[in-house]
């Protein structure tokens, strides 16, 4: 029996999407850790770290979350003024033929991320480097949106596909009221 975290069995199905999906998540993080042993500028520390960040977010909202999960979101403002959240996915079929690791390298990268970045935030606080924790505060943030995002769309998504079952069975089921009542 195996008890492993990760789905075994089957192989990436998407190879460069997940290397790009982890690959500016590791370099944004990557870049903040190490640059206090190469870089003296705060300012290039900032830039770099939140350039890195946004290209993560970037690629997981609009790339990977696509590819990896069938999910999309994106919020729009309507005209009274509020915030919209809009959603997409795949059709029921074409969820259930996602692959798994491909879902379990997106879901668990999208929360160690943000895991990392409250670890490095408590780290800046206890060094007393507000300067930094404003660097983590936006990496987070971005870090957070996504998870925030995703995961209302995958509960949207269930959400259509229950709405979508029960709609299916009640046409059945009426269709066969139908003709049972058709043939007396």
């Amino acid at each position: 029996m195996c008890f492993c975290l990760q789905p075994s069995g089957e192989n990436y199905a998407n190879p460069r999407t997940c290397f790009f999906h982890v690959l500016f998540k590791a370099a944004a993080l990557a870049f903040y850790v190490l640059s206090a042993l190469f870089v003296s500028s705060f300012v290039i520390i900032f830039v770099v770290t939140v350039f890195l960040a946004a290209l993560d977010f970037w690629v997981v909202k609009n790339v990977s979350g696509r590819i990896l999960v069938g999910l999309r979101w994106w919020n729009e403002i309507d005209e009274q003024g509020e915030s919209v959240w809009k959603f997409q996915c795949l059709d029921q079929e074409s969820l259930a033929r996602m692959n798994k690791k491909d879902s379990w390298l997106f879901w668990w990268t999208l929360y160690l991320t943000a895991v990392s970045w409250i670890f490095l935030g408590v780290f800046s606080l206890i060094r007393f480097q507000a300067d930094y924790l404003l660097v983590v505060g936006v990496c987070l943030s971005l870090s957070i949106a996504n998870i925030v995002g995703f995961t209302k769309c995958r509960k949207d998504a269930k959400k259509q596909i229950q709405q979508f079952a029960t709609k299916t069975i009640a046409s059945q089921f009426t269709s066969s009221l139908q003709s049972a009542f058709s043939v007396v």
